[in-house]
């Protein structure tokens, strides 16, 4: 199997609490979600749907939370409470219920938040960003270093796969933004393997989710000069869903899954 094949994907409901964030459709929003699961399902994965935390108003977005590659999770680390929480309730789901080791690194002064880790497959970057310092990419580099860790400086107050996320083998999909074009060219500065890249309009279009030979993108109505790109330049099978609402909140797609592939056996730590 190649290191993007998965089998399993976590998804967290939404929770009432998440109307603090401000104004939108959260009937739409839950809608919007349970479309979501049934696209990962519709695709092969099977779903592992966690209830809705009324304590973790953020809690749908449990990308933030962990990073797991080769059947091993790096619990994220913050100075937020409620994510830490989040990161907190997540680690007892992967040891208890999946039995997925956790690897701890105990590097002290490391922010870590799983939004700014982006891994294509041959190599890991760490954005420092608001949410995660060097320390925290630090962390990665221990967690797994059977891969190259990169840490890129994150231009504007996003996490890095807001602004880049992998369209397929060895593609990125980043925007003509100002922001992200100055994560671009540092990335390939640093990187330790070369990458084609499709470059969308539409900023908030660049975060998408390549699986298993399925490419996940926004929808039209949300995207549409970058959904016209996508079909004429990527061949991929693809499909598209509507995040108009639960997506306002986040990076987009990748924020509201983890991806893992349940190994038949788990490598020791």
């Amino acid at each position: 199997m190649p290191p993007q094949r998965y089998t399993h994907a976590i998804v967290a409901r939404i929770s009432d609490t998440i109307k603090k964030n401000g104004e939108f459709d959260y009937d739409k929003a839950k809608q919007q979600h349970q479309n979501f699961c049934s696209l990962l399902r519709d695709i092969g994965l099977d779903v592992i749907e966690l209830p809705p935390d009324e304590t973790l108003p953020e809690g749908v977005f449990v990308e933030n939370a962990a990073i797991i590659c080769n059947g091993v999770a790096l619990m994220s680390k913050s100075d937020n409470l409620f994510r830490q929480r989040e990161a907190d309730s997540m680690e007892i789901i992967l040891k208890k219920e999946l039995d997925i080791p956790v690897v701890n690194p105990n590097i002290p002064n490391a922010i870590l938040d799983g939004g700014d880790v982006l891994f294509t497959g041959r190599e890991f970057f760490v954005g420092i960003s608001n949410y995660t310092n060097e320390d925290g990419a630090k962390s990665v580099a221990v967690a797994f270093p059977e891969y190259p860790v990169t840490p890129i400086k994150v231009s504007g107050n996003k996490r890095l796969k807001y602004y880049i996320a992998m369209a397929g083998p060895d593609v990125l999909s980043v925007s003509t933004s100002i922001y992200c074009q100055e994560i671009v060219k540092r990335m390939e500065r640093e990187a330790s393997f070369k990458y084609q890249k499709i470059t969308l309009p539409e900023e908030h279009a660049a975060n998408m989710i390549y699986v298993n030979g399925f490419l996940i993108h926004r929808s039209p109505e949300e995207i549409p000069a970058s959904y016209k790109i996508i079909k004429e330049k990527i061949d991929t099978p693809s499909r598209n869903i509507n995040i108009s609402e639960f997506g306002q909140f986040s990076s987009g797609l990748t924020s509201a899954c983890l991806l893992l592939r349940r190994w038949k056996s788990i490598r020791n730590i």
